[in-house]
């Protein structure tokens, strides 16, 4: 049996490529779900990974889901908090739901998470916790205050939880995607996604298996020394 690794977000898009992937590097994956029943099913059938629904932004069902993963497969020992959202506005337009929504999915999503896993880590000496973070985290947005705003708290709660979980075998990273060639990238304009990818110094968006990548290697057993960083995966698009 290898590792348990759970991946919120983890049967779409960058999710489902991190969730393979660390499948591949001999991880016991479970890929959690928030509202597409048929494509979770879609993917379980065709990846053999277990599946499992929650919502991040309840602490309860955080809670009562990590206790049946880890009463079903044992203890949680990788987390990647790859869940989130957009609700894009301008300020003046953005309402006080759109805020919210986001906040508590992007960013209290990833303390419910951590928080459910990270005393057995603490017991087992063992842990490996990674955070995604955004390439707009970093540089900022328009019309995307509540996202920039939950992506660089996301850099702040990696770097904090990386020191308390230091001498206790915990390691806490993020990973700061820049354009990835997803749904969500494929429904911008045409003429706005050139502009995009002509301020990419590599000249393309990149794939969601660039990020998984990433995140194999920030988990792996022997990436003990790698705490508290931010791995920017953007093409060169924002060096920071």
């Amino acid at each position: 049996m290898g590792r348990v690794a759970l991946v919120t977000g983890g049967t779409r898009g960058i999710g489902a490529a991190i969730s393979n992937a660390l499948k591949g590097a001999g991880r016991d994956v479970v890929a959690a779900y928030a509202g597409n029943e048929h494509r979770a099913r879609e993917f379980e059938d065709s990846t053999g990974i277990k599946t499992i629904k929650f919502d991040v932004s309840d602490f309860e069902q955080v809670t009562a889901a990590t206790a049946q993963i880890e009463k079903d497969m044992g203890p949680i020992e990788v987390l990647v908090n790859n869940a989130g959202i957009t609700r894009d506005g301008t300020m003046h337009r953005m309402s006080f739901e759109q805020w919210k929504e986001v906040i508590d999915t992007n960013l209290s999503g990833v303390f419910n998470c951590s928080r459910c896993v990270i005393e057995n880590m603490r017991a087992n000496n063992f842990g490996r916790i990674v955070n995604i973070g955004s390439i707009n985290g970093q540089a900022g947005q328009y019309g995307q205050v509540n996202y920039a705003a939950t992506k660089s708290g996301i850099h702040g709660f990696t770097k904090a939880l990386a020191q308390e979980g230091a001498t206790k075998g915990i390691t806490v990273n993020a990973i700061a995607p820049g354009y990835v060639d997803t749904d969500m990238v494929r429904a911008v304009p045409p003429e706005v996604l050139e502009k995009i990818v002509a301020g990419i110094p590599v000249g393309r968006l990149g794939t969601a298996d660039d990020i998984a990548r990433g995140v194999v290697f920030l988990t792996a057993d022997n990436a003990g020394f790698i705490t508290g960083s931010t791995l920017s995966i953007n093409g060169g698009q924002h060096m920071y």
